[in-house]
């Protein structure tokens, strides 16, 4: 996996970030989903590396990165500050300006980059999440019982976190076998990865304290940025034709519209895994939208 690919650790200003970097071009920066880490890219980043210098980074709380301590307020794992660390990572490594692709939490932790730090970001695409204050301001007794982890994640500490490290397999199984018809998606060296990671006490306090953030101070962001502040860069747009998404909005671009006047995309038909799921067309729609 990842050959020909360098590991780096690059200490940002509120946590150390763990990545890989390869291939040559333009930068291209790529933030995976929960229960994953980076390795979730390990069948697209080699094949955008063959036209792209592309980096592929753990979220801080996740993989190898940093477990900052938290705070009352959880601002230290808002997506303001998790953003902030790629923002700084892909600086260090010399990039003033470069393309970011996020899945899931990824794609949270991208679009909150790009409306913070407008000029850094040439082009944005995000897959199977709508913005955090549409999908909270949305929410009903459909959205409950799709997003249940979201409000387990997010419960006081210490429950979720003892939850967590008593059966780590048993979270991690569930996120990514609720489509077993995808054979393959994830091979046995990858899944024990995300298992092992859940594993670490520090990683499960820091993933529920980033979905604590994601009810309360990540809400708050977008709210202020509602109406005042928009995405600059083009955006696409891709989601699981299977997925929550699809059931629960009817139009999910128009919400992205809203955010953003350059958008484009449409359903994968995939489960919510959509870059394990569908590698070779999620980097047919990658390398079409990223030139």
């Amino acid at each position: 996996m990842f050959e020909g690919f360098e590991e780096f650790d690059i200490a940002a200003s509120g946590a150390t970030i763990h990545g890989r970097r390869g291939g040559s071009g333009p930068p291209v920066l790529l933030l995976h989903g929960i229960p994953e880490t980076h390795l979730m890219w390990h069948r697209v980043a080699p094949q955008l590396a063959e036209r792209y210098t592309v980096i592929a980074t753990d979220l801080r709380g996740y993989g190898d990165s940093g477990k900052p301590p938290s705070d009352a307020s959880h601002e230290p794992y808002s997506m303001r500050a998790t953003a902030r660390d790629q923002f700084e990572v892909m600086r260090s490594l010399g990039h003033d300006r470069f393309r970011v692709v996020g899945h899931d939490r990824g794609a949270r932790c991208a679009y909150r980059l790009t409306l913070d730090e407008p000029d850094a970001v040439a082009r944005l695409a995000v897959m199977d999440v709508i913005p955090v204050a549409d999908a909270w301001g949305r929410a009903d007794r459909r959205f409950s019982l799709a997003y249940w982890v979201w409000s387990f994640l997010a419960a006081p500490e210490p429950v979720p976190e003892q939850f967590i490290r008593a059966a780590p397999e048993v979270l991690v199984d569930f996120m990514l076998d609720q489509w077993p018809e995808v054979k393959d998606a994830f091979p046995a060296e990858v899944r024990a990865e995300y298992v092992e990671k859940f594993r670490d006490p520090a990683t499960a306090h820091a993933i529920c304290e980033e979905f604590r953030a994601a009810a309360t101070v990540d809400v708050e962001h977008d709210e202020a940025d509602r109406g005042r502040r928009k995405i600059a860069c083009p955006l696409l747009f891709l989601w699981s034709q299977r997925g929550s998404v699809a059931k629960l909005y009817d139009d999910p671009l128009a919400i992205w519209r809203e955010w953003a006047d350059d958008v484009r995309g449409g359903p994968v038909p995939v489960g919510h895994f959509i870059p394990e799921e569908a590698p070779e067309e999620t980097t047919r729609q990658l390398l079409d939208f990223l030139r």
